[in-house]
């Protein structure tokens, strides 16, 4: 009997399905050894060895895998072929005391090192067939970036604890994400808007020249254009700053005759996107669903334990030659030969790739959304329906990757007025080709058939005043872009490093779901960049990437990069120490007095942000928000106190009383202040901008 060991039960029951009798499969349930939590776990003198252990929620599954091992002749470690999957295989070697080299005592076990980008019957048999080692440059890099973390979290933690307060925590790569977003919205409170404006005309054709001579009614076809030039200068966006310099244009242009100068038809092409990597599925699943990168990997991972989709921690765009003849196949069946391109559509991502061999894809590019038979859940949230939504999607970018472009008639027209220039731009799909299965915004606008020299009649100009707006606060979506950009993180962190910065209460997000950074997210970035600027470093940490997928490479080793890093990083920690003030941190004092005390009170900060304090703490315990109410709504159950916005323990927006315990009303929606004239209770506002009746029993909206 072969005993084969995979992470999960339910990669294990797919893999099940493809293997014989002689066959056995059981999980690891991850990684079978870790550093301790109870300590660093790592001996800085002895070069950083670490100290693994085997964790409590890993002792009954070794002890099951010892057991069934004695029994086997083989065993084979198929576990993902990541760094991440190469350290678990190497960690259950240790564990289960196995042995690369046949016919040793029979105390020690054989195995083999197995690895596929797909769960299905052709890749695990080509698997079997071809047995490797385990690569330990892949298993270094990782314990590498494992010991780094290691280092800075149970270094700079403790440090955290004593200049500001107990439970905070730092990380390497989540305080550069920290920083990235704090400094968006110091841009944001900074920006400073200016006016600027722009000016269109509407425009009438006539239908033919007699019409327009006869006394009967013309008809007309109008359409809109943009000025573009004053004389032969473009006029940029900020060109037109006020309302005067606006009115002074169209004062020029109200007795200008509109003549069409020039008129450019051309065909234009659009290409597909390319297949997904584990980014670009991360940010199209936030545009299409609103899910979190969390929400979006956990069911990609169900999707490829289940056998439905390759590897889905990939930054590669390459494709197999066998997903490529199925989809030209399926293409050319279902849609007709003019949708195939007639060649193979090959990818080639930007950078360094590594981990998986193939870009995100179906596993059966043949099996269509509908023939897998999800089982449909009404409830929009269900795991079956998560799943069957995020397959129709990787599934349909897939294929329409290997299908022909779309094909749009554009027309680019220039109108004359005296000293200006207007354009008129129009454009009607042709053929729609890759839209035709992966559908993308795109404006269809026709204009009306013109002649050079053609005279327009001006209906009216329509001036537009705009201010320029600050830059948007990061969505998980546009952050994730910005991280892969970068060079910082990897496939595998992605959603990790957004979720520990959420739980820090470093970041939280806003009503519409971006983020934005807590006041202890303020702090604790401020701190790390004055006092520890190289770990916050975004060229340091993308630096350490390279550094660690050389290490994967074999290209050098990892001691000399912990030791290069660790020295002078420990050495200005300890200055650290004897520098910084907690008090200057923590506290700031105030020309407010206590009104229980009459004594100073000084702004302080907690857990969930800022507060007045009493400055005789302890013998006085007052305290004050420091926030004002924004909202300016009285509670209507208690008549006393104000709705204050507040959050769940799950980060959740809510509206309730400030006097809770003591009033406990809330509500789920944002308080208008305003009482409804159906039954006098609060109105609220929606997320789709509606307003209506908190009362459950009352119909009114608007």
């Amino acid at each position: 009997m072969n005993l084969v060991i995979v992470e999960s039960p339910t990669k294990g029951n797919t893999i099940r399905k493809f293997l014989g009798p002689k066959y056995k499969v059981l999980a690891s349930y991850g990684h079978v050894r870790d550093l301790p939590k109870s300590e660093i776990g790592i001996d800085v003198e002895k070069n950083f060895e670490p100290k693994y252990i085997i964790p409590l929620k890993a002792k009954k599954s070794i002890k099951l895998l010892k057991e069934e091992a004695k029994k086997a002749d083989l065993i084979i470690l198929a576990t993902d072929e990541d760094r991440e999957g190469e350290a678990i295989a190497w960690h259950l070697v240790q564990a289960l005391n196995l042995n690369e080299v046949k016919n040793q005592k029979l105390k020690i076990k054989n195995y083999q090192r197995i690895v596929f980008h797909e769960i299905t019957k052709q890749a695990i048999e080509n698997a079997l067939k071809n047995p490797r080692k385990i690569e330990m440059n892949m298993v270094d890099a990782q314990q590498a970036r494992r010991i780094l973390d290691r280092i800075v979290g149970y270094k700079l933690s403790p440090f955290l604890w004593k200049k500001v307060f107990r439970r905070l925590s730092a990380g390497r790569v989540q305080s550069v994400a920290v920083r990235l977003i704090v400094e968006r919205e110091k841009e944001i409170q900074n920006f400073v808007p200016h006016e600027y404006w722009t000016i269109n005309a509407l425009l009438l054709k006539l239908k033919n020249e007699k019409q327009a001579l006869s006394s009967e009614k013309p008809n007309f076809c109008q359409f809109e254009a943009f000025l573009l030039k004053k004389k032969e200068k473009t006029l940029l966006k900020l060109e037109i700053k006020t309302k005067k310099e606006a009115e002074k244009i169209i004062k020029d242009l109200k007795n200008a005759e509109y003549k069409v100068a020039n008129i450019a038809k051309k065909e234009v092409k659009r290409n597909p996107l390319p297949p997904f990597t584990t980014s670009t599925l991360q940010q199209e699943a936030w545009q299409k669903f609103r899910w979190s990168a969390k929400s979006t990997m956990q069911t990609a991972q169900q999707l490829y334990e289940t056998g439905k989709i390759t590897y889905h921690r990939t930054d590669s765009l390459n494709l197999s030659d066998l997903s490529l003849f199925a989809a030209k196949k399926f293409i050319i069946e279902n849609y007709g030969k003019n949708y195939w391109p007639g060649f193979f559509k090959k990818y080639k991502a930007k950078g360094r790739t590594q981990e998986a061999h193939e870009a995100i894809r179906p596993a059966y590019p043949g099996k269509t959304p509908e023939s897998l038979n999800f089982l449909k859940n009404q409830e929009n949230k269900s795991p079956e329906n998560k799943q069957f939504k995020l397959y129709d999607l990787i599934w349909r970018r897939f294929m329409a990757c290997q299908m022909n472009q779309a094909v749009f008639d554009s027309t680019t027209v220039d109108i004359v007025a005296g000293n200006y220039t207007f354009r008129a731009t129009g454009q009607v799909l042709k053929f729609d080709g890759f839209l035709k299965i992966y559908p993308v915004r795109f404006e269809e606008k026709e204009l009306p058939l013109l002649e050079i020299n053609e005279i327009l009649e001006l209906k009216k100009i329509i001036p537009f005043q705009h201010f320029t707006k600050p830059p948007s606060r990061y969505s998980e979506a546009t952050l994730i872009k910005v991280l892969e950009e970068n060079g910082i993180g990897r496939p595998s962190t992605y959603a990790p490093i957004i979720s520990t910065v959420q739980e820090r209460n470093y970041v939280e997000k806003d009503e519409n779901k971006k983020l934005q950074p807590t006041e202890i997210g303020f702090l604790v970035n401020d701190l790390l960049v004055n006092h520890f600027p190289k770990i916050v470093d975004t060229g340091f940490t993308v630096e350490m990437e390279k550094d660690l997928d050389e290490i994967a490479e074999g290209k050098i080793k990892w001691v000399s990069i912990i030791k290069n890093f660790y020295n002078p990083f420990e050495e200005n920690l300890q200055k650290k120490y004897l520098e910084v003030s907690k008090k200057d941190i923590t506290e700031k004092p105030t020309k407010k007095k206590c009104s229980e005390c009459g004594a100073p009170l000084l702004i302080r900060l907690g857990k969930f942000g800022k507060f007045y304090a009493c400055s005789k703490f302890p013998k006085c315990r007052h305290t004050e928000s420091l926030k004002e109410n924004i909202l300016g709504v009285k509670c209507p159950k208690c008549e006393k106190g104000e709705i204050t916005p507040k959050r769940t323990k799950k980060n959740k927006i809510f509206y309730g009383c400030n006097q809770f315990p003591k009033c406990d009303f809330a509500l789920w929606d944002k308080p208008t202040g305003e009482k409804c004239p159906k039954c006098g209770s609060l109105l609220v506002e929606t997320k789709r901008s509606q307003v209506k009746c908190s009362a459950k029993d009352c119909d009114y909206t608007r």
